[in-house]
């Protein structure tokens, strides 16, 4: 769901002051129901820091909300964003992270790198206040992790779980032959333009498998299938 700016509202990003002043106003916006939700937006910018969009990636319950990378990338690449910032509210007014929003926020790190794509920051905001994860330091030890590293880049890793990562890829081949039965023609249509999105920033077929949960050999189909129509 894309979110409009006000009139008022600055169109650049300039710290996490400017972030928070933008939105709060969003979150005050939202009617008393939702407003105790939580919610997951993103703001896509450019390398000058200027917003290219502001979208509502997931709204979730009173305690938590579920948030898959892909969904949060998709926008990003898209309309060509550089730098990404995270923001979601806690209903409860605590702004203490949880271990869930660090995960979450170790594994947008690392597809963003994938993707040449920095997250800058993620910010727990209130109604009235707000945390920033660089300002506290945890972005620092997070762009440290090595979680949720890909595992291609390790390589002895590789090795080591050969086996397991085999079963995980005939596990996925059939989920995605199940799912793809009752996937419909536009969520289709959707998967393979982003496929090819990122195929066009040359993102590897590997890595393009892994952003979007799926098999290499289903990335190699789309991308071959389309230079067939260019030929």
């Amino acid at each position: 769901m894309d979110i409009k700016l006000g009139k008022n509202d600055k169109r650049y990003i300039e710290g996490s002051d400017d972030v928070f002043s933008i939105m709060q106003r969003v979150l005050l916006r939202e009617n008393k129901i939702d407003k105790e939700k939580e919610h997951f937006w993103i703001i896509g910018m450019n390398e000058a820091g200027y917003i290219l969009y502001i979208e509502l990636i997931a709204l979730g319950s009173v305690k938590a909300v579920n948030i898959e990378p892909m969904n949060v990338y998709r926008v990003a690449v898209m309309k060509n964003a550089t730098r990404v910032i995270a923001i979601h509210n806690h209903p409860s007014g605590r702004l203490v992270p949880s271990k869930a929003d660090l995960d979450i926020t170790d594994r947008l790190i690392q597809v963003g790198r994938i993707l040449n794509i920095a997250l800058v920051d993620h910010l727990i905001i209130s109604t009235e206040a707000y945390e920033s994860f660089r300002s506290m330091g945890i972005m620092d030890d997070l762009e440290k992790s090595l979680t949720y590293v890909p595992t291609y880049q390790v390589v002895e890793q590789i090795r080591k779980e050969e086996k397991a990562i085999a079963r995980d890829v005939v596990k996925t081949a059939k989920d995605l032959a199940k799912a793809a039965k009752n996937e419909t023609k536009k969520e289709r249509q959707q998967k393979e333009a982003l496929v090819l999105a990122l195929w066009q920033k040359e993102v590897s077929i590997e890595q393009i498998a892994i952003i979007m949960d799926t098999t290499s050999r289903l990335v190699e189909n789309i991308v071959n299938k389309k230079k067939n129509e260019i030929s």
